[in-house]
């Protein structure tokens, strides 16, 4: 079976992927750290907030991925696609404000356990 759906949305995430990278890259230069974060707090936001979605988004796309080799219904799949997406964006936005909003963090990650624990189900009963 081909990939029809799911390629798409990896695609955007791996946009977002990019830019969070440049916002990392670029808060290295500014504060002149190579590796690490050298205990710097600015830093190190931007630098978790790439990391939190090498963490997730990698893991997430393979099972829906695998949900739409097994026949995972179209609604479904866009639905787990979306959930990771807007919660990926939805995290990193709350993560990398100064003042970090919980809720966006928190929303963030509850759509990304949706899709993660949804595509697991699928999976599963599928």
């Amino acid at each position: 079976m081909r990939l029809a759906i799911v390629p798409y949305y990896a695609a955007l995430l791996a946009l977002l992927f990019v830019f969070l990278s440049v916002n990392v890259i670029k808060a290295r230069r500014r504060h002149k750290v190579a590796i690490g974060v050298a205990g710097n707090s600015d830093l190190e936001r931007p630098v978790r907030v790439q990391a939190n979605f090498a963490e997730y988004a990698p893991f997430a796309l393979l099972l829906i991925a695998m949900a739409e080799i097994r026949g995972a219904p179209s609604p479904v799949l866009h639905l787990l696609c979306m959930c990771l997406l807007l919660g990926r964006m939805s995290h990193a936005w709350g993560v990398s404000r100064p003042d970090e909003d919980l809720r966006f963090r928190a929303a963030g990650m509850g759509a990304t356990f949706t899709a993660i624990a949804g595509a697991a189900l699928a999976l599963l009963l599928g």
